[in-house]
């Protein structure tokens, strides 16, 4: 059946075309109620709506760049722990070096010896044990790269590097330490080492300090950019409110006006 094959009055037509139109706006209404958006589709608004999909994308892209600097924050505080363990060690291997320098028992030196020794391969258990997630910037020369940007071009690289013995020059007992020289000289590289670690941690807290700086930064830049295409696609629910009251009035008023408009046509029933 084509549309010419019914005749309306013009009354009943325009009245159908308003309610239409009405039954559209409440359809666009529900939507922006339901989804708590005004630009749903890049139909409502093709620059609203793609300008907000870009900024969502940098955003989840930043949100991805977050995730790496927190696991770098968490490599740099087991390198951290590694450290202050080692540094540990060797302030207690300084003590043992103290002890051997009071006595000057060859016997008690020797056992103090052995003791240093074991300290040592302690040193290099830890150096070993201090890696997170498979790196570690202690027992090798690694580099961490942090990457705080979403194509990649602001990056940092935290560089390990040797804290075992070998790294730190700590070699075994001197002579088994049977003489004062020989307990000085191994003291003094034990100082050395301290010194070393105290250069590195310094160093891993300047690049700790950078990391955690940029977080906060990309929170931030993850917000504004979140907010921005809020901005752009969301819908004032106090307003889409009102409409919604205000079109469900016209179209009851609407309806009512097509069964007056119809009513003319009614009349010629009473003609029979």
């Amino acid at each position: 059946m084509t549309v010419s094959d019914i005749s309306l009055t013009a009354g009943m037509r325009t009245n159908l075309l308003y309610l239409q139109n009405t039954s559209q706006l409440l359809n666009r209404t529900q939507q922006r109620l339901s989804s708590g958006k005004q630009v749903n589709s890049a139909l409502d608004n093709p620059t609203n709506y793609f300008a907000a999909q870009n900024a969502n994308q940098r955003a989840s892209d930043l949100s991805d760049r977050k995730d790496g600097m927190s696991e770098a924050v968490q490599t740099v505080n087991a390198t951290n722990a590694g450290i202050t363990a080692i540094t540990g060690l060797i302030n207690a291997a300084k003590g043992v070096a103290q002890s051997a320098l009071s006595t000057s028992d060859t016997t008690v030196q020797s056992k103090l010896a052995n003791q240093y020794n074991t300290i040592r391969s302690q040193i290099d258990n830890l150096s070993s044990d201090s890696g997170y997630r498979g790196l570690n910037l202690l027992s090798s020369i690694n580099t961490l790269t942090v990457n705080f940007n979403e194509d990649a071009s602001s990056t940092l690289d935290v560089v390990g590097f040797l804290a075992n013995s070998g790294g730190l020059s700590l070699s075994a007992a001197s002579n088994n330490w049977q003489t004062v020289s020989d307990i000085t000289t191994d003291t003094a590289k034990m100082d050395t080492a301290i010194s070393t670690l105290r250069v590195n941690t310094q160093a891993l807290a300047a690049n700790l300090n950078i990391i955690t700086t940029r977080q906060s930064f990309t929170n931030e830049m993850i917000n504004t950019l979140q907010t921005g295409a809020d901005n752009l696609t969301l819908a004032d629910m106090n307003e889409e409110g009102a409409n919604m009251l205000m079109l469900q009035t016209r179209q009851s008023l609407g309806t009512t006006s097509l069964s007056l408009s119809s009513s003319a046509a009614q009349s010629i029933l009473k003609l029979f």
